[in-house]
């Protein structure tokens, strides 16, 4: 079974499946995951407190992906370290092509669980070897909770190298990388290596930076306190944008919205957006 960095898959995916059980997601391929797989999610993972954190978070990529498609229905999307994420079944127009990244045990497992039809391709590789996975053209990008777990030199080198393409990504601040480190009971992911500030977000090497706010959902929790919780305290962010290269091409952009997420950090995330929006009512 996973460990380390590619054990978070099972995290998200976990808590995808309760937040499609909570009506907050649409996700019938996770549910039907954590089923079959034979994993201790409850004992491992905890309650699922932050399932529909989860869900708002994947459903603001979807949105996303969505609106690109919408312009761009015959794309490329390349999704790096995608994990067990089942993304392509929410968002298939039947016809775009879509490309996962990721190192080979969760390949292995991904190949297993989620076999590629024929309009996916699975690439067994670190996202960071740009030159095993760029020969696909992809006109979008993705990079869901994978880039605070990389350092700044990485994150940086990694977007400079890209050719002309939108991304969609999510970033975590610098206090809440600093607290992750910190010892915890439970379940203890790894702790994130690159958090941003807006000194940070101004010096990456991308045009047309866009905070994606959170949608709504259903309840108390997911249709008021976690989207307020999420634009008050922006401790976890996800943001749109166009590579350097893009900047002088026609690459078409998603639909714009004014603007969370490695998910295996987000209980502490949680706890601490909770008490920011406190602090601040």
């Amino acid at each position: 079974m996973l460990s380390g960095v590619p054990e978070t898959a099972l995290w998200t995916l976990y808590h995808r499946a309760l937040a499609a059980r909570q009506g907050v997601l649409d996700d019938p391929k996770a549910l039907e995951l954590v089923e079959r797989i034979d994993h201790p999610f409850a004992e491992r993972f905890g309650g699922g407190e932050l399932a529909p954190w989860q869900g708002l978070r994947v459903r603001a990529f979807d949105r996303e992906i969505r609106r690109f498609l919408h312009t761009r229905p015959d794309a490329t999307v390349v999704a790096l370290g995608e994990g067990l994420e089942t993304q392509f079944w929410r968002v298939d127009n039947g016809r775009v092509h879509w490309v996962t990244v990721d190192l080979p045990e969760s390949v292995a497992l991904r190949e297993r669980l989620l076999p590629a039809g024929e309009r996916q391709t699975t690439i067994t590789a670190s996202a960071l070897d740009v030159d095993a996975w760029i020969k696909t053209r992809p006109s979008l990008i993705t990079a869901q909770g994978l880039l605070m777990y990389l350092d700044r030199e990485a994150v940086h080198g990694l977007f400079a190298r890209l050719e002309p393409a939108v991304l969609l990504f999510d970033l975590v601040s610098k206090r809440l990388a600093a607290h992750s480190r910190k010892p915890r009971e439970g379940y203890q992911p790894p702790a994130w290596t690159y958090g941003v500030d807006r000194a940070e977000l101004a010096s990456l090497p991308v045009r047309d930076l866009q905070r994606v706010e959170l949608p709504h959902g259903r309840g108390a929790r997911a249709g008021f306190v976690v989207p307020l919780a999420s634009r008050i305290a922006r401790l976890i962010s996800i943001y749109r944008a166009r590579t350097i290269a893009a900047s002088s091409s026609t690459s078409t952009t998603p639909a714009s919205t004014s603007t969370a997420a490695s998910a295996t950090n987000a209980a502490s995330a949680a706890r601490e957006a909770a008490r920011a929006t406190r602090r601040d009512a």
